[in-house]
């Protein structure tokens, strides 16, 4: 099956895995998708996350743990919202001065810039603008 946009099918596969239930959730692998769910990883929104050779096919999976708070039946996610910003039919680009924030800092906006994909405070901190790829709460 051919996906246009794979972030906006990754970010799709997450949130229908959180308003599910779901503990993990897997799909196809790629460098960004590896380099987002890194970064979701360490802002504490994912437990875990690990790339697995495909049995049945030469590709690989990226299989992520999604990470929930609080017991059985009053569990609820840490990730309460993902938003496609930049997408394949209309690019949306930021300068340093005006990378956007999300939730009043609450949330993580991700970027992907010269110096590599990151959080919107790590760009401010570099001084560097780029492409805005989601927003993440």
């Amino acid at each position: 099956m051919s996906v246009n946009d794979p972030i906006a099918d990754m970010l799709t596969r997450v949130r229908n895995a959180v308003l599910a239930g779901h503990a993990q959730v897997a799909m196809p692998s790629s460098n960004i998708k590896i380099e987002i769910a890194k970064i979701l990883k360490e802002e504490g929104f994912l437990d875990s996350y690990e790339v697995v050779e495909g049995e049945k096919s030469p590709s690989k999976t990226l299989r992520l743990k999604i990470k929930y708070v609080g017991e059985r039946r009053e569990r609820k996610p840490v990730l309460t919202g993902l938003e496609r910003v930049s997408k394949p039919g209309r690019r949306i680009y930021t300068g340093k001065q005006e990378i956007p924030w999300v939730l009043s800092g609450l949330g993580v906006a991700i970027l992907s810039t010269p110096k590599g994909v990151m959080t919107g405070v790590r760009a401010r901190q570099l001084g560097v603008g780029g492409e805005i790829i989601c927003k993440v709460w």
